[in-house]
Order: structure tokens, then sequence, then C-alpha cells
């Protein structure tokens, strides 16, 4: 039987798709555009590869102490080498998912360290990812596009 985490990552990948597949919509040139207003570069690939950097910093490399790097913004293109990040990140995440239990994390921010449940890293990531759709989805308004409703309750 499925593990309630992973159920609802199975929740988070269907609402990635979504907006995965509006993005595809996106002009290739306003998909990369940066727009100053927004953190973390302000373009939809930007802020999709800080995403995906997210992950691989706190459930990759914190998590499951793995040692792998980050891409930079300008290491992807489009919107399909973007989906293959993803795709990679879902794998750690499964491996990650498998092995949650009530161990404690160790890491450390800014010099400050602590230590987390991997329930807590699993809950930080998907409500990061969340905050930053809801970004890229008001990029793209501001550019003149129509989002799409992205939210897991659809």
């Amino acid at each position: 039987m499925e593990s309630i985490a992973q159920q609802q990552y199975e929740w988070v990948k269907d609402s990635r798709r979504v907006l995965f597949d509006y993005c595809r919509t996106i002009a290739p040139k306003h998909f990369v555009d940066q727009n100053t207003t927004f953190g973390r570069g302000g373009s939809m690939r930007n802020l999709l590869v800080h995403i995906a950097n997210t992950y691989q910093f706190w459930i990759a490399n914190t998590g499951l102490q793995m040692n792998i790097g980050y891409p930079g913004y300008e290491d992807l293109h489009n919107i399909d080498e973007v989906i293959r990040l993803f795709d990679d990140v879902d794998a750690f995440m499964d491996t990650y998912i498998s092995r949650i239990d009530d161990r404690d994390i160790p890491y450390e921010i800014g010099g400050v360290k602590s230590n987390a449940k991997p329930l807590k890293l699993f809950t930080h990531v998907i409500t990061h990812e969340y905050h930053h759709k809801g970004q890229i989805l008001s990029i793209s308004r501001h550019l003149g596009y129509v989002p799409v409703d992205t939210d897991v309750m659809r």
C-alpha cells in the first residue's frame, strides 16, 4: 500500500504536469525572459530550476546524503530540459519517500546547525514548489497569457 507521503507526492507531480503542459504553450522567449520584479532570476525557467535545486539541496544532498550538483539557470534552455531535470528529482524523491521515518536529519544553513525530521524536509520542498509555482503563473499573466488551474483540487 502507498504511504501518505507517496500519495501526496503523486498529487504534486500531477499538479506539476499541468504546469509543464501550460509552459509548453508559452513562447520560448517568454519562458526564459527575466522579470526583475520576481525573485530568483524572475523567469519561468529560472524559478523552475530554483525549485529543482531546492529539492536537490534538501532531499538529495541533505536527506539522502547524495552529492549532486545544481544546474544553473542558463544550463537549461526550454521546458523539455526542465522536465528532464524534474524526472531526476522524482527518482530521488521516490527513494527519499520510501525512507521517511522518525530520525533526525542534520543540516546547516548560514553557519547555523540544526536537525529536522524527514517529513519536515518533505513538507518544506513541496510547499516551496507551490509558492514559486504561483509566481510562475503570475509572470505568465504579466506577459499576457491566461494561467491554468494548477491546484491539487481542480
